[in-house]
């Protein structure tokens, strides 16, 4: 019997959800209410194709037969080391009778859903793909259940350019949220260069905060000042929690850690004022070392995981890139880079 959820797609182990199981049925026969999409493009996420290339010693072969590996074992993208996987993009293929999703055979969507719980086929052995960019050419297919959340691609945008936004697309909304609700006024926010990192400045400053972007390099630096999203740009290492407080000049209301590499936990808690608020999207954050670290500083914070959904997010971060030039820059040197 189906599931709206994709219980009936989970192999081993049996009784988990798709996002916990170690293999799921990527099969293209569809439940009734599921829809079957034709892949044309993945898009991993930024720890799990960091995790990869280091893994693999910069080894572009070596990574896509790495991915290839993956989906062919667990029928679906889920890094084993990172526990992480992307998005993707697609037309849609068939649509079983009883679907909600309100989608019609040749929409092109793209999915707000991990491909850690998406089941996956890869039919092209990814002969189009160098293995050097998280930006994957793909011919195959996947499954949407009766619950997962897509959303068409906009006709005004690229499509790579509407992927990479929409793989981060629960930043800024969640972001504009906190500091509403919260009535924060000040914000940092780690990684404030890449693509959550400069929309979450967007929703921040939109907020009315007074934002803070911490970058690691001269070079990051150079990107974020001309793209005028942040009020004060700091060059810090994210992983010296010393460093990093004394870089921003006094804690800040809220921290959002938008770094895609391990060891930031203890500065973001440290950079963040007593009552304040720290927002994780990492994937590589350690929730352990997290709450670890806020008990061992004394430090009076609440701690967020950011979960890549919040209503309405997918149009509010169209909305920030089309409407904030600073965003768009950086999006697109990003996909030029890759």
């Amino acid at each position: 019997m189906s599931s709206p959820i994709g219980l009936h797609r989970v192999l081993e182990p049996k009784g988990v959800l798709p996002q916990a199981a170690q293999r799921l049925d990527a099969s293209p026969a569809l439940a009734a209410d599921e829809v079957l999409v034709r892949v044309e493009r993945l898009n991993l996420d930024a720890a799990s194709f960091r995790q990869l290339w280091q893994q693999c010693d910069g080894d572009g072969d070596a990574v896509r037969e790495e991915v290839l590996r993956i989906v062919g074992n667990r029928g679906k993208m889920h890094n084993p080391v990172t526990g992480s996987g992307g998005m993707l993009i697609g037309t849609v293929a068939r649509v079983g009778p009883d679907s909600t999703l309100g989608f019609r055979p040749g929409d092109r969507i793209a999915t707000l859903v991990s491909l850690t719980l998406t089941p996956l086929h890869i039919a092209d052995g990814l002969a189009g793909w160098d293995g050097r960019s998280e930006q994957v050419p793909c011919d195959g297919h996947a499954i949407l259940f009766g619950q997962s959340s897509a959303a068409r691609l906009p006709g005004d945008l690229p499509p790579e350019l509407a992927l990479a936004v929409f793989d981060v697309c629960g930043a800024p909304a969640l972001v504009d949220r906190v500091i509403r609700t919260g009535g924060y006024r000040s914000v940092a926010v780690l990684g404030g260069a890449g693509k959550s990192g400069s929309l979450a400045l967007a929703a921040a400053r939109r907020a009315g905060a007074r934002t803070v972007g911490v970058v690691p390099n001269e070079r990051e630096r150079d990107r974020l000042v001309k793209a005028d999203l942040a009020d004060s740009v700091v060059v810090a290492d994210a992983r010296n929690p010393v460093g990093l407080a004394e870089g921003i000049d006094g804690p800040v209301d809220v921290t959002i850690v938008c770094v895609d590499v391990p060891g930031c936990e203890h500065g973001a808690i440290l950079a963040t004022a007593p009552g304040g608020t720290v927002v994780f999207f990492s994937m590589a954050t350690s929730f352990s070392a997290a709450a670890l670290g806020a008990e061992g500083l004394a430090r009076d914070v609440t701690m967020l995981i950011g979960n890549g959904y919040v209503p309405g997010h997918a149009d509010f971060a169209l909305e920030l890139l089309r409407t904030e030039q600073g965003v768009r820059q950086l999006f697109e040197a990003r996909l030029a880079a890759d």
